[in-house]
């Protein structure tokens, strides 16, 4: 029977990696579900930009009381992750603070920890409080709905609750040593939870329960909360790395050109090339399609993008669009895309294979957001973890115009008089030249 806490603490851990690596499996396999491009260029500045952003939270502290409080909880979740690794192996194996052999060092890390769990504990409180309370507008936005503002707040909650525990842990801990029971070792340091420990009876009995329902129920959130960041925008814990790494590092404003128009082109101005030719082929190929129609339409990195969104609203709180009340915000644009690359997943997971179920990004994202850009990439520029919803807005266009012809009566007017006068006004091509003589 000694051992039925160890079996039942290995089974628990076993069925949440499990299904904690089911889920990367299919988050995986819905980013892969984009088109491929390379981005396996200049792989120094790449790993420049993920220590300098995503490890560094160097564009977090633009606005220094978030950034400050995000980067707390940041190196708290970080370092704190150590003790976790040694409740895993106290779990596997019955034994109680494995790690006290260190002497010295272990007392240094356990006071470190508590003086950070208790820091982080403030920090989401005032997360809270800059919510629910001060109402930050960047948290109320439109798209903000049921679900995406309790998943905010869930994780508040998440981290309120775990700190808690962690520390309650600690405090009964600390005064069962103070009592000497044997299995209860002198070790660590306890800046924080002594002071809770005055506040808890002094009973044997009663700490041993405290602190054993204290150390599984913190250990099981730890496993649940693992298992939540799938659900999550909270998923940018483990993808903001991968997606600054993978960022664009082009110039801003610099589009990508579409192979297949590059290539006509080309072969247009080439002067040995003989125009009335014609180019035979035997196999059929699929005309490429222009821009994109649906998510899988998408670069596998723009859906990466997608699940990596943190929602914190940055961009939509500098885009000029969205500032002026237009229908246009980034953050929904980016929850949108992830939404129907999950839907498509779904539906793959549902079928074996994707069965067209009438859909397309267009059903979510309207034409009026995506005109409403002004392409100033203020949004990309905000974002602290280099999410491009530009460039997702750009390839929809494309679809629009190349596609569809469905661009606003405008700019089908401008694109028709260039072609057909040279110049983006209705004028004759001789008449061209006659601002000059104004």
């Amino acid at each position: 029977m000694s051992y039925l806490s160890n079996i039942l603490f290995a089974i628990l851990l076993l069925i949440s990696v499990g299904f904690f690596a089911r889920n990367i499996k299919k988050l995986i396999r819905n980013i892969k579900l984009g088109k491929d491009v390379d981005r396996s260029d200049n792989s120094s500045l790449r790993w420049k930009n993920m220590i300098n952003i995503a490890l560094g939270q160097s564009k977090m502290v633009r606005r220094p009381i978030s950034g400050i409080l995000h980067t707390i909880v940041y190196i708290g979740f970080i370092i704190i992750n150590i003790e976790v690794l040694e409740i895993i192996i106290d779990g596997l194996l019955g034994t109680h603070r494995i790690f006290s052999f260190a002497g010295g060092i272990y007392d240094f890390l356990i006071g470190a920890f508590e003086i950070l769990a208790f820091l982080v504990l403030v920090s989401v409180i005032i997360f809270w409080i800059r919510r629910v309370i001060l109402k930050i507008p960047r948290f109320w936005n439109k798209e903000m709905t049921a679900w995406p503002k309790n998943d905010a707040l869930n994780i508040l909650y998440f981290e309120m609750v775990l700190m808690s525990l962690f520390l309650l842990m600690n405090a009964a801990d600390y005064s069962l040593q103070q009592l000497q029971v044997e299995a209860y070792v002198q070790a660590g340091s306890f800046p924080i939870s002594s002071y809770i420990a005055n506040w808890l009876p002094q009973n044997e009995v009663i700490l041993f329960y405290i602190e054993r329902i204290s150390w599984w129920a913190h250990i099981t959130g730890i496993l649940i909360f693992l298992n939540y960041l799938y659900y999550s925008k909270h998923l940018h814990i483990l993808l903001a790395f991968p997606n600054t790494y993978f960022a664009n590092l082009n110039q801003q404003g610099k589009l990508n050109n579409l192979e297949s128009v590059t290539s006509e082109v080309k072969l247009m101005l080439d002067p040995n090339v003989d125009p009335y030719a014609t180019v035979e082929s035997d196999n059929e190929t699929v005309p490429v399609k222009f821009g994109a129609e649906d998510a899988t339409d998408l670069s596998w990195v723009q859906l990466m993008n997608a699940y990596t969104c943190t929602e914190c609203g940055r961009c939509s709180s500098v885009c000029p669009a969205n500032l002026t009340g237009k229908e246009l915000s980034p953050r929904a644009i980016m929850m949108k895309t992830r939404d129907r690359i999950e839907e498509i997943g779904d539906n793959i997971d549902k079928n074996g294979q994707f069965e067209n179920d009438g859909k397309t990004l267009f059903d979510t994202i309207s034409a009026e957001e995506i005109w409403a850009c002004t392409t100033c990439n203020a949004c990309v520029t905000e974002c602290p973890i280099n999410i491009d919803p530009l460039s997702i807005i750009m390839d929809m266009r494309r679809f629009l115009v190349m596609e569809k012809s469905a661009a606003p009566q405008e700019l089908n007017m401008m694109m028709s008089n260039i072609e057909n006068n040279g110049a983006p006004w209705q004028y004759s091509q001789m008449d061209r030249l006659n601002w000059k003589d104004e």
